[in-house]
């Protein structure tokens, strides 16, 4: 199984008043950690929507365990829970880096859709983008 890592660091404008990440921003991390995940598959988002597929979030889950603050560096993990032709499920893992304590986890379930955003099946349509995924399960 593939991880992914991809190390942030939080801005001053991530924070809300108790000097801590605001929630609703850990969501948007694990979208960083997507996007740094598809990139191992040699493409982009952009390159997946020009070929006329979206993976719009369907679900989202997300546990706080400690909060991070202004200016610490974070290790966002990726990684593929489940994948059929038709969804793909996400787990992340956010590590402080100065003391490796995971301080966020969660996941995100994503349908494959197309310009329509009729659900694709990409067994039937695009099997190449299936086949490169399932190297990194």
């Amino acid at each position: 199984m593939y991880i992914s890592e991809k190390t942030l660091v939080v801005r001053y404008c991530e924070t809300d008043k108790m000097a801590r990440v605001y929630h609703a921003n850990y969501l948007v991390y694990f979208e960083v950690g997507r996007t740094e995940f598809i990139k191992k598959i040699g493409m982009s988002y952009s390159d997946m929507e020009g070929i006329g597929i979206m993976i719009p979030v369907i679900e989202s889950k997300c546990k706080y365990i400690q909060g991070a603050k202004y200016d610490e560096t974070l290790i966002i993990k990726t990684s593929i829970e489940e994948l059929t032709p038709v969804k793909v499920t996400f787990n992340y893992s956010i590590v402080r880096e100065k003391d490796g304590i995971e301080i966020t986890k969660g996941s995100t379930k994503h349908v494959f859709v197309g310009d329509n955003f009729k659900i694709v099946n990409l067994k039937k349509n695009h099997l190449d983008l299936l086949e490169k995924l399932q190297l990194l399960v």
